[in-house]
């Protein structure tokens, strides 16, 4: 089963994150205020488990690196590349272990 996690906050107003399981895909918007640091773990887990999936399931993760929010692309890329490289799974296509840098 292949299951990529895609997240993007680079938005000032809302944060996008979704599952595509076996080319089905579930992605959720939600709006945010100062506080996006706070709201994308709690999101990602929370679409795991309505998929009962945990994060040892995923198989890659895609991540928006910008333009954007300055805050936004930071907090974004930095949970995707630590979760790629604990998870050891590939990140944006890149090589297991290659970080992605954000783009302003």
């Amino acid at each position: 089963m292949k299951v990529k996690l895609f997240i993007d906050t680079t938005n000032n107003q809302s944060i996008r994150v979704g599952l595509v399981v076996d080319d089905k895909k579930d992605i959720r918007d939600q709006v945010i205020d100062y506080r996006r640091a706070q709201v994308v773990l709690p999101l990602v887990e929370t679409l795991l488990q309505e998929h009962t999936l945990t994060l040892k399931d995923l198989t890659a993760i895609e991540v928006n690196p910008g333009p954007g929010s300055f805050t936004g692309i930071r907090v974004g890329v930095t949970i995707a590349n630590t979760l790629g490289y604990l998870l050891k799974i590939p990140l944006n296509g890149k090589k297991v272990g290659e970080f992605v840098e954000p783009t302003y």
